[in-house]
């Protein structure tokens, strides 16, 4: 018996409800490695995130794929181009804001084709480079974007300003 393709296509509204649960998965699980750093999802973070992915599909340079087996959204990504960023001290760019595969799906190379996918069409879209910023705890993460030729280029720090430092 053979095992149904795994595609990767452009998202649409019909996606949207999927985007979002797996939209506040990803909060949930930025919030679990560090609840100080990121924000907690709400019982409207599903909706919430839906309701924003909705607005940026029809963006020129806006990137909003999926993946799907049978009719079932596996994981998303959604990324912009964007020209230079004097705070980043960056030029022009594609970046990578979400990459999200549903957990019972992870380690079948899903995130890859997303991935793939995803630097293909910023490509496309003339982007020179692509940036993205990944959680210090989400080792399976940056194991996946190094081996797709990422090189660690920034550091985020934290700090609470509750007076004392740690």
């Amino acid at each position: 018996m053979s095992v149904p393709t795994v595609t990767v296509r452009p998202a649409t509204p019909a996606d949207l409800q999927a985007i979002g649960r797996l939209g506040a998965l990803l909060v949930r699980m930025h919030h679990g490695f560090d609840p100080q750093r990121f924000i907690a999802a709400t019982p409207q973070t599903e909706h919430g995130y839906a309701w924003f992915l909705g607005t940026q599909l029809e963006k020129a340079n806006v990137i909003a794929l999926v993946a799907e087996r049978e009719g079932e959204v596996l994981g998303y990504t959604y990324a912009g181009v964007e020209g230079p960023d004097y705070m980043a001290l960056r030029g022009p760019a594609g970046v990578l804001y979400d990459i999200v595969v549903d957990p019972a799906q992870r380690g079948q190379g899903v995130g890859r084709m997303l991935l793939d996918a995803t630097l293909a069409a910023l490509e496309d879209r003339g982007a020179p480079r692509v940036v993205l910023s990944t959680a210090e705890r989400n080792e399976s993460a940056q194991r996946l974007f190094a081996r797709a030729g990422f090189r660690r280029t920034m550091l985020e720090m934290t700090r609470e300003l509750d007076g004392e430092a740690s």
